[in-house]
């Protein structure tokens, strides 16, 4: 069983380990069979100083949509090379160019930080896309867990700030409200690979202090979700986080924002980018994929 084999390794987000042996534990990505056309490391300026980002690219269209992706990792772990499985994923079956974010990571920068890299790395994408070869007028942003909270932030602050209209968000398990225990987090409190307490870890790294759980950057489940771009929102039975991405699909449904809504059963937090094994991964990607298609042809 896949979380067997994880917990076998030593790896889990239990809230046992400090950040750097977490950080260490995690290694480095197992290599993708996705082939693209081109795959560049670069870095663009940041609020914090200069941003890693890693472009994906399915093919030499100079007019391509875009993703602008986030990772997961509790907003404490992860990074360009964790995800790049399924950066190159969303690259290739939704033949799009993928813009992986490498924001701050907790506790060294707490919030807002990566909540203001993902901002200015999304912005960045909008004043570059001449040069990137991307089409404005198809973005998306995307992000599983707690990338899956930036991407909402961002959907969020594109509506506010209406330079450029989002045509999809896709959440993977995202982290939509630290301020409340919803069921899910009991039922799916251990045994799970994420535990409840792994996930007040995060917390406890992310956050200043228990205000900030309560600001609508941090809960964009506490956000005026009105008029935010539509949404495919994912989520696993035995996953902590489950709860909290059904009820923002609601949310935004009682808001007026279209919101197609997956829960896989028997599936666990990281389920998505483990289609070597799990066929139910792949079915999860294929949904996604379709969603960006069917919103980049709109």
């Amino acid at each position: 069983m896949v979380i067997d084999f994880l917990g076998s390794t030593g790896f889990s987000f239990s809230g046992d380990l400090s950040p750097d042996e977490l950080r260490n534990l995690g290694g480095a990505s197992i290599p993708s069979p996705v082939e693209l056309a081109s795959i560049v490391d670069r870095t663009i300026p940041g609020p914090g100083g200069e941003l890693p980002v890693r472009i994906y690219r399915p093919n030499d269209d100079q007019s391509l949509p875009v993703v602008v992706f986030f990772h997961g990792g509790g907003w404490v772990i992860g990074g360009l090379d964790s995800h790049d499985h399924l950066a190159r994923v969303l690259a290739n079956k939704a033949d799009c160019v993928v813009v992986a974010v490498d924001y701050r990571l907790a506790p060294e920068a707490k919030f807002p930080a990566a909540a203001d890299d993902a901002v200015a790395a999304f912005e960045w994408v909008l004043d570059n896309a001449a040069e990137l070869g991307v089409d404005t007028d198809r973005v998306a942003v995307a992000g599983d867990s707690a990338g899956g909270n930036l991407a909402a932030v961002v959907a969020v602050h594109a509506r506010d700030t209406d330079r450029v209209e989002v045509v999809q968000q896709v959440l993977i398990y995202p982290v939509t409200d630290g301020t409340c225990d919803r069921p899910s987090m009991t039922d799916n409190a251990e045994g799970y690979f994420l535990t409840r307490d792994g996930m007040e870890w995060f917390h406890g790294h992310y956050a200043n202090d228990d205000a900030d759980r309560t600001h609508p950057r941090y809960s964009p489940i506490l956000a005026d979700l009105k008029g935010v771009a539509p949404a495919v929102v994912v989520t696993a039975e035995y996953d902590p986080l489950r709860d909290q991405g059904r009820a923002f699909a609601e949310a935004l449904t009682e808001a007026g924002v279209e919101a197609e809504y997956h829960e896989f059963e028997g599936m666990f937090h990281g389920f998505f980018s483990m289609d070597a094994g799990i066929d139910a991964a792949g079915d999860a990607q294929d949904k996604v994929a379709a969603a960006l298609r069917e919103a980049f042809s709109a």
